[in-house]
């Protein structure tokens, strides 16, 4: 039974990143005016597709960045950070379980031994500062990080704390910068 609940997990999964990587590779016009139209019907309704978009983004290993700046021309800055924080915090908690589930851990200690007791050394030393770090970095994947502490089972309160001071931070960053820029060039009130 738990096999077949696993199968099941990992197909949906799968279904959802081919859908998502198809419409942002193919179809991103088509994308970009569903945004748009939910945005135009209502904010409630932006933000509730902006939301579920940020939820689920991370399962599709797209970056958070990208979702934010489609978003920052139509939704007002403090509620977008905080969807967009949510969205983040769901969507990491969802990869830093969904390791465990997929038993990728077994599969590095026997390739990568070495390199897997290396990285959790320097993980334990410096959790929390390593998480932040990786989480802030605009060019670390911030899901790559999820993964990893899911699998070396870092204490998930440490583990959202890091990814909620790292990605706040950057995402505040983008979202206020962003929203001034509009503004700057008079393309936003």
């Amino acid at each position: 039974m738990l096999g077949r609940i696993r199968v099941f997990v990992i197909a949906v999964w799968l279904l959802v990143v081919i859908a998502a990587l198809y419409l942002y590779f193919f179809r991103r016009d088509l994308l970009a005016s569903q945004l748009q139209s939910a945005f135009s019907v209502s904010v409630f309704t932006g933000c509730l597709v902006y939301f579920l978009f940020g939820c689920i983004r991370g399962l599709t290993l797209i970056p958070s960045a990208y979702l934010v700046f489609a978003a920052i021309p139509f939704l007002p800055r403090t509620p977008l950070l905080i969807l967009t924080m949510v969205g983040i915090l769901i969507s990491s908690s969802s990869i830093y379980f969904f390791s465990e589930e997929m038993h990728l851990d077994a599969y590095f200690e026997r390739k990568h031994r070495a390199k897997v007791r290396r990285v959790k050394e320097v993980l334990q030393k410096n959790e929390l500062s390593i998480i932040i770090g990786w989480s802030f970095f605009p060019l670390a994947p911030t899901d790559l990080i999820c993964y990893v502490c899911g699998a070396l089972e870092v204490d998930f309160k440490k583990f959202l704390f890091g990814i909620l001071i790292g990605e706040g931070s950057i995402c505040a960053i983008y979202i206020f910068l962003g929203d001034s820029i509009l503004r700057f060039l008079h393309l936003r009130a």
